[in-house]
């Protein structure tokens, strides 16, 4: 090597996908993630209506489930409260009908794992 002549450095292109600005992403994704909030809040404000009709003790082992077309889940804790919440199942819709909330159908499933 000739000590007068300057090494030409390698260039460098760094390979870059091509990523999309955020709030193009975050844009086209709004529509989903508003409807998922809407869906967990309706769940959520049935959970505080049927709380409010239930014995504290009771009230305080069901979780609020998912919300679809076809109706709500409602997660309990144990299969004795499933069987009592299905026999209380058509004065837990009439409450949810009374504050607004239109459920064709409330299932009740026992949560996995207990609490």
């Amino acid at each position: 090597m000739n000590p007068r002549r300057p090494i030409k450095a390698a260039t460098f292109k760094p390979m870059v996908p091509d990523v999309p600005p955020v709030a193009r992403v975050i844009a086209r994704r709004q529509s989903t993630l508003s409807g998922l909030l809407l869906r967990l809040q309706r769940s959520e404000a049935c959970l505080a209506v049927v709380r409010a009709q239930l014995p504290p003790a009771m009230a305080s082992q069901l979780k609020a489930g998912g919300w679809d077309d076809e109706g709500w889940t409602l997660l309990v804790s144990n299969s004795a409260l499933s069987a009592k919440l299905r026999q209380w199942q058509p004065r837990l819709m009439d409450a949810l009908a009374a504050k607004g909330l239109k459920v064709n159908t409330i299932r009740v499933k026992i949560a996995k794992g207990g609490r």
